[in-house]
């Protein structure tokens, strides 16, 4: 039997599936990956801990699996900025001095004041990531280390997206991904317009000598995801994978984009399969929101349109959420009643599934028909990493109103029910802005952990008033690197072939209507609580 494999690099870990050409994942692996924290905006990773991990997974899943039966490989990770020396030795980015931190990791935030003054420019190339670019995003990063690490700056000859390092590390070839460069390095992939990297633009911002040597340090070849790369595995990658030399190696993709690929064709009868009428949710630590159009639509505070950036010659919008995952995990554990939370279940239940009986127990006994009147006057504004879309403001801070003294179990309960709902908001927020541009959304699409939660399924759909799909093949950012691996292997004649071939069906979560007019009340609460922020921040201004 032939087999694909998807790996995916996400925040913490890195992981590895096997998976069948009808899009069935046979086996998967997991290995945590290091995390160098030195303040609440530096964080750091090592590009050969990350390369070991990806080797421990691939092995363990093609354990008794025949080298010749694994066809093709595709690679998928976050959006984190990778230095190599001239030999491809890892270049420090870290103020330790340490080689071995070698990457910026994609929530790091150091690099605030490059983004404001490369967004000062205001040039022409900046409406392709929604008029304002990101700190997150890897121009604002290079130009910090130019303007912090000089030694490391001059050092660095090879500047990848950690996707592209995956297919360099694997194959020796210094290729990238479409993907990466056009949605997190400013490349310019416009049909009406001048591809590729604009001298002028790098020039303003004091990056030119990045364009030495055509480009090399960033990329001077660039190959759309899925696309074969180089001769595929070399000698030593295979080796160290424990696959055959020469084994197809796809086009990278960041990891929300596999994710999207591996999202938008699963299916359900009764539901419209057009790509363009889907908005997909990607969610892990933080949300990315992913659409595509055959047109190109500017939408403020949106990241896009990005031409073949996902879907191939179609155009992608990508708003997001800096932190969900993550916030939930960080208001349950900073909860003073998680401690004995965790001892009365002791591991029989995951502990949001715990709180979501709590206030269904709760609901049941005021007599409520629904667990999201409880929060009436709870309230969360939760960007407590910063507001990427729509808003597009990294200094917007988390919020919350309507607490009292009580410490138990039902209080955090409360509170976890009210930031599920407040990343929802989230998402209304962002869609309504897709909307206004001309977007027209018809089905939510969810993967990741999120997606195995009822309680957040079930307000997104009512929040939005929207049916909501949730693939029955969970990983999708998996499934989304092996599909290109499946392309790369020669196996569809298109990349669009293979994601409907073998993107799988969905179960679907109705709005539940009732609900909707509660929902709106409370997001109209949830946008002036950003307008009061903003209120608060400009009395505290004002000179006294």
């Amino acid at each position: 039997m032939d087999y694909y494999i998807g790996v995916d690099v996400g925040t913490g870990s890195a992981r590895a599936a096997l998976v069948s050409l009808e899009g069935k994942i046979k086996k998967t692996a997991v290995h945590s990956i290091k995390t160098f924290i030195s303040s609440s905006v530096f964080y750091e990773q090592s590009s050969n801990d990350i390369w070991e991990a990806v080797c421990q997974t691939v092995k363990i899943v093609t354990e008794n699996v025949p080298k010749d039966n694994v066809k093709g490989i595709g690679f998928a990770a976050t959006c984190s900025l990778v230095a190599l020396d001239e030999n491809g030795l890892p270049v420090t980015v870290s103020l330790s001095g340490k080689d071995e931190q070698n990457i910026i990791l994609w929530l790091d935030h150091r690099a605030e004041e490059e983004a404001n003054f490369i967004n000062k420019s205001n040039h022409k190339i900046l409406r392709y990531v929604g008029g304002k670019i990101s700190l997150e995003m890897e121009t604002p990063k290079m130009l910090w280390l130019k303007n912090n690490l000089p030694k490391s700056w001059a050092r660095a000859q090879l500047l990848f997206d950690l996707p592209d390092f995956l297919t360099w590390r694997a194959t020796d070839a210094e290729s990238r991904s479409l993907c990466s460069l056009v949605c997190k390095w400013n490349y310019c992939a416009d049909p009406s317009d001048n591809n590729g990297w604009n001298i002028e633009f790098f020039e303003s911002i004091g990056l030119s000598d990045l364009s030495k040597s055509n480009w090399r340090r960033i990329g001077n070849k660039v190959q759309t995801p899925g696309d074969c790369v180089g001769s595929g595995l070399s000698a030593t990658a295979a080796a160290e994978l424990g696959l055959r030399k020469g084994t197809p190696v796809a086009t990278s993709m960041i990891d929300a984009h596999a994710g999207g690929l591996g999202l938008v064709g699963c299916s359900v009868p009764g539901i419209s399969n057009d790509f363009s009428t889907r908005l997909g949710l990607i969610c892990g630590t933080s949300t990315c929101h992913m659409i595509v159009n055959e047109k190109e639509i500017y939408v403020d505070g949106v990241w896009g349109p990005y031409y073949s950036a996902m879907v191939p010659r179609m155009w992608l919008n990508e708003g997001g959420q800096s932190a969900t995952g993550k916030l939930l995990d960080h208001i349950i554990d900073t909860h003073p009643a998680i401690g004995a939370i965790r001892h009365k279940i002791n591991g029989k239940m995951h502990v949001q599934q715990y709180l979501s009986e709590i206030l269904q127990a709760i609901a049941k006994q005021k007599n409520l028909p629904d667990v999201s009147y409880l929060t009436n006057n709870l309230h969360v504004w939760p960007d407590f990493h910063g507001n990427r879309s729509p808003l597009a403001d990294p200094g917007l801070q988390g919020m919350i109103s309507g607490l009292t003294l009580s410490a138990d179990e039902e209080s955090l309960a409360l509170l976890y029910l009210a930031t599920v709902q407040a990343l929802t908001y989230g998402t209304k927020h962002i869609l309504e802005a897709l909307t206004l541009a001309g977007h027209k959304v018809e089905t939510l699409l969810i993967c990741g952990g999120l997606s195995q939660n009822p309680l957040f399924t079930q307000i997104q759909a009512d929040v939005l008033g929207l049916p909501v799909l949730t693939p029955l093949e969970t990983e999708s950012v998996l499934l989304g690197a092996a599909i290109l691996g499946s392309y790369a292997a020669g196996v569809f004649p298109s990349v669009n072939d293979a994601v409907r071939s073998m993107g799988g069906l969905a179960k679907i979560v109705k709005p539940n209507k009732a609900v909707y007019k509660y929902h709106q009340r409370k997001y109209q609460v949830f946008k002036k609580m950003v307008q009061d922020q903003k209120t608060y921040k400009e009395l505290m201004e004002i000179e006294t």
